[in-house]
């Protein structure tokens, strides 16, 4: 049985194809390590946030899984395997695209990393997500803490894992925008948010499409699901593209759960 970091029998046939060793191989040198013992380590690390140096004996040595890692990271592969998974879980209904959510959230930055700004929290970065219908993940992104998250809308949108946009999104009070509104309905997405308190044009959303704020709740669950990962909920990684890797392979994980 795989322990709970590790992918077992199921979701590994899934994704096998999708990590297919080089086509070059050398004879020279250790043999390559299986992609799955190194993907394990690297989840490892994810679900608990230690330093690569900690890694347990029964996986790679930690330079070969750090390694690995770096490869997937720089050659995309980490996004082409979420975005296979996606356009197949949406062929098969599992992803909703009728009605999703966007939100942000604030993580923290130890020991300075690109990509982070100052913010009333502290220094760190913001990272957006933009969940179906069910929850499940459809574009993360990942930015700096001082932009507002009505900027990043369209920059979150790009990344998402699917070619077909969302039929509708919806924000909380943060995202009423009208420009945001219209850029949105330019693209064929129609966008909904309750109207800020102090809000002083024209009231522009219906009260009854706003009946589907109410369940806005399922990307605030997508986070909670992503801050299980520790090495998510802290960011130690300098490079935004290896913070960004980790946040894939969170993704990777939840849409798995989606199969089985």
């Amino acid at each position: 049985m795989a322990r709970r970091e590790e992918l077992t029998n199921e979701q590994w046939t899934l994704i096998e194809p999708l990590f297919d060793k080089p086509s070059t191989v050398t004879t020279r040198g250790r043999p390559r390590r299986d992609e799955r013992e190194v993907l394990n380590g690297v989840l490892w690390i994810l679900r608990s946030g230690a330093r690569w140096c900690d890694l347990p004996d029964r996986f790679p040595p930690y330079q070969t899984c750090h390694r690995r890692f770096q490869e997937w990271v720089r050659d995309g592969r980490l996004k082409r395997v979420l975005e296979t998974l996606a356009e197949d879980l949406r062929t098969r209904g599992g992803l909703d695209l009728s009605e999703c959510f966007i939100d942000g959230t604030f993580v923290v930055a130890k020991k300075g990393a690109q990509k982070f700004g100052k913010t009333k929290r502290g220094k760190g970065t913001k990272l957006m997500a933009v969940a179906d219908r069910s929850g499940l993940p459809l574009a993360v992104h990942t930015e700096n803490a001082s932009p507002h998250e009505v900027r990043l809308v369209r920059k979150t949108l790009v990344e998402r894992f699917t070619d077909e946009s969302p039929e509708r999104l919806i924000g909380d009070k943060a995202y009423d925008s009208d420009p945001l509104d219209a850029e949105l309905a330019e693209v064929g997405i129609e966008f909904h948010a309750p109207h800020k308190a102090n809000r002083k044009r024209a009231i522009t959303q219906d009260g009854r499409k706003l009946r589907r704020y109410q369940r806005r709740w399922k990307v605030e669950r997508l986070f909670a699901w992503l801050q299980n990962y520790r090495r998510i909920l802290v960011r130690y990684e300098y490079h935004d593209d290896n913070y960004l890797g980790f946040v894939h392979l969170g993704c990777m994980m939840i849409l798995l759960r989606a199969y089985f």
